[in-house]
């Protein structure tokens, strides 16, 4: 039996990536570590064991190709409505499908997360 323990996403700006993840999110910093050339920083909410890995590669300058961002990172809001409001207010909705009830917010490196 497995289950999920992280999710890699590669940053630029890891102070701005973290930043982010803590305002739309309340993701916060779990543990750190500094390797030669390259920093990763996990990032979870207290209680759940799943975290979001943040991985900055030192000297990196240009954007990570994501595709057409059809893989992403789903995350389910206790608060649907007002995760909405503060997204909204953010202007990191990047995508909508009001029929299914769900919407994309886009991180500062252009990882889409889908909220349900």
């Amino acid at each position: 039996m497995f289950k999920p323990a992280h999710v890699n996403h590669n940053v630029i700006d890891l102070k701005n990536s973290i930043a982010f993840y803590e305002e739309a999110l309340g993701y916060k910093e779990q543990r750190r570590i500094n390797g030669q050339g390259f920093t990763i920083v996990f990032l979870g909410i207290k209680g759940y064991e799943f975290e979001l890995e943040l991985t900055q590669i030192e000297g990196r300058t240009q954007a990570y190709d994501l595709g057409e961002n059809e893989f992403h990172l789903a995350l389910k809001a206790e608060d649907f409505a007002s995760a909405y409001s503060k997204h909204k207010e953010m202007g990191v909705i990047c995508y909508e499908n009001e029929a299914m009830g769900i919407y994309f917010i886009s991180d500062p490196d252009g990882y889409w997360i889908e909220i349900i």
